[in-house]
């Protein structure tokens, strides 16, 4: 997508302010309440613009407590999107949307529904916020594409709280489609991503960033109760925090500046001021032109650093543990959120095992080469490899997710500690879900003098990180780290094909709104 596009049309804006408006005049037209010959004259219509006019008001129940059978034959009150409606002479059906649940809801004229409110509930448009107030009852079989399935609500009064304009983007319902975006779902990925307000409505993508949620707050209960720190660090500083060149540039007042690939510098400098151990949640910025489906320029960084006494395994053992800790949370506490995901998104569920599956770069190279791979033992390995290296580890092992340990020395960042008895590699380590790295991190080097060095190495201007250097030369316990997407975490998890299904509004290099 052409970024221009996505910029806002005012032409278009308000084509669809003056639609909206045209679906609010047409739905008070038929409201004939003013007659007096409509005995469900006072039981619906449109409310006037909510301005906190009052505080009295209904008390709203949730989807999601529907599921409790008490409330079978009480009546409630619950306010969602018109899903879809469907007029059949003398009944109304309408499904009601509320986050990621579908209910049915019926309108039967009789004493209380007239001809008139049937009428004006069947013409109200799709996506129109609506207060529906009715009977809670149960159904003899359950209702198809409905949750809950085994209820329906029988309307005795129905409000539009806010109408949608009648011409969407896309219809909800194509979004919610089984399969890819360039199969049955009829929603291209563009197109989604450009009305990303509207495509964020379906079930499946309700449920995607509630797992996501999940992921960051197991991520930090688990840090919390092993005495770490949260810590907040910069994200414009002066020079590149990985040794690359890729990196967004901009002026800082008189001086060159750029947004941080990484936190890195400062876990480490907090490290170095007796923290012992820390975490940092925070966007993460990438200058890289890489149009694939697990790349984005900006993305939200999980990062550790901790402190360790003997071996830099201490600290792969203690994100190993973060991790299946999370795995298993997002079991027990997010059930409901995976399966709706699974449902429009099949995936064979994620597997892991205890202990965490630890094989080092040269295992992983001689497994890849065993089945006919042409890989460079020093090498770093591609995507293709790495997802194959997957594949094989999965009939192996049986599991989804495990650690490649001991890389080699020269594709690592400058600050990576070289391993003691080999040259050629380092105490370096990446973490791996179905195949696709989630996680990379390393021992960090903690002498200044070598720091430098290594510096040096990486072509860096030493003088843009001489405050960095500078924090070890005072003393710094050996410690070690890493760096988890937490839009990558989440995309393999749930079996996701690309990562801007778990990035809310992604950036990458041909997107930059809304």
């Amino acid at each position: 997508m052409d970024t221009k596009k996505s910029k806002p049309n005012k032409k278009q804006q308000k084509k669809a302010d003056n639609a909206a408006k045209q679906v609010t005049e047409k739905i008070e037209d038929l409201q004939v309440g003013e007659s007096g010959d409509d005995v469900s004259a006072e039981f619906y219509g449109v409310y006037p613009m909510h301005q906190s006019q009052s505080k009295d008001g209904p008390t709203y129940t949730t989807a999601s407590e529907l599921f409790d059978k008490t409330l079978v034959d009480k009546e409630i009150c619950i306010r969602g999107r018109l899903h879809r409606s469907r007029a059949k002479g003398k009944l109304c059906f309408i499904v009601l949307r509320s986050m990621q649940h579908l209910i049915q809801c019926v309108l039967s004229t009789g004493e209380k529904v007239s001809k008139s409110m049937l009428k004006f509930a069947g013409n109200i448009s799709k996506e129109s916020i609506v207060d529906v107030y009715g009977v809670v009852k149960s159904t003899p079989v359950p209702v198809e594409g409905c949750n809950p399935a085994d209820i329906e609500l029988h309307v005795t009064k129905m409000f539009v709280i806010s109408a949608a304009a009648t011409v969407l983007p896309f219809q909800i319902e194509d979004a919610m489609r089984p399969g890819s975006d360039d199969t049955l779902s009829k929603v291209g990925q563009d197109t989604r991503l450009d009305h990303r307000y509207v495509d964020l409505r379906t079930p499946a993508n309700q449920a995607i960033y509630r797992v996501e949620h999940g992921v960051v707050h197991l991520f930090m209960e688990y840090l919390d109760k092993h005495g770490f720190t949260m810590i907040h660090t910069p994200k414009m500083i002066g020079g590149a925090s990985e040794g690359g060149a890729n990196v967004f540039k901009f002026k800082y007042f008189d001086v060159d500046a750029c947004l941080a690939q990484s936190p890195q510098l400062y876990k480490q400098m907090a490290i170095a001021a007796d923290f012992g151990r820390v975490y940092t949640i925070g966007g993460v910025f990438r200058a890289e032109d890489s149009n694939t489906h697990r790349h984005l320029t900006e993305f939200v960084g999980l990062d550790i650093e901790m402190a360790f006494n003997t071996h830099y395994h201490e600290v792969v053992d203690v994100i190993a543990d973060m991790l299946v800790n999370m795995f298993k949370g997002l079991q027990r506490d997010y059930a409901d959120a995976i399966e709706t995901v699974g449902k429009q998104f099949p995936v064979e569920p994620f597997k892991f095992i205890e202990p965490t599956l630890k094989l080092e770069f040269c295992e992983g190279i001689r497994m890849l080469r065993e089945a006919g791979w042409d890989v460079g033992e020093f090498d770093d390995l591609s995507t293709p490899a790495e997802k194959f290296l997957g594949k094989l580890i999965k009939e192996k092992y049986d599991t989804d997710f495990f650690i490649l340990d001991k890389f080699p020395l020269a594709i690592r960042p400058f600050y990576t500690m070289p391993d003691p008895s080999n040259k050629n590699t380092s105490n370096s380590y990446d973490f791996f879900m179905r195949g696709e790295e989630i996680m990379s991190g390393a021992q960090r080097v903690h002498e200044p003098e070598f720091l430098t060095e290594r510096a040096k190495a990486h072509n860096i201007d030493v003088a843009t990180i001489k405050s960095y250097i500078d924090s070890f030369r005072f003393g710094c316990p050996p410690h070690a780290g890493g760096g988890i997407g937490m839009e990558r975490v989440t995309m393999l998890f749930l079996g996701l094909d690309n990562i801007r299904k778990t990035s809310m509004f992604p950036r990458d290099p041909k997107r930059l709104a809304p």
